[in-house]
């Protein structure tokens, strides 16, 4: 029966604790610039209207213009426009949804919320 030393199970202690740091600020990182960086194409020729719900009678919280980038972190279901009833929730500057009737996706489609 071999018996550790404690400076040999703190060392194990460590490096197992550095290797699950490593890997969790990896997969932020991925998530943040990876394949999980979904964008857009504003569409609406009048500029785009940000909201705080997934709504059209929700409170308007900005504006994008037409033709501007904009970076989605998810998609959900929400009210209809035009038939289409998914919208994206945008994190540019502030987190404020989009109807995606609006938006031309750029890659992939976003993931749901």
């Amino acid at each position: 029966m071999s018996l550790r030393s404690p400076l040999a199970a703190l060392g194990l202690c460590v490096a197992t604790g550095a290797v699950a740091v490593l890997t969790t600020a990896r997969t932020a990182a991925a998530d943040e610039h990876g394949h999980d960086d979904y964008k857009g194409r504003v569409t609406a020729k009048s500029g785009l209207l940000l909201r705080d719900r997934p709504t059209r009678s929700s409170r308007i919280v900005g504006k994008a213009p037409y033709g501007s980038i904009v970076h989605i972190f998810c998609r959900t279901g929400g009210d209809r426009v035009n038939g289409n009833d998914h919208w994206y929730l945008l994190t540019d500057g502030t987190w404020a949804w989009a109807s995606a009737y609006y938006i031309d996706n750029i890659g992939a489609v976003p993931r749901w919320c």
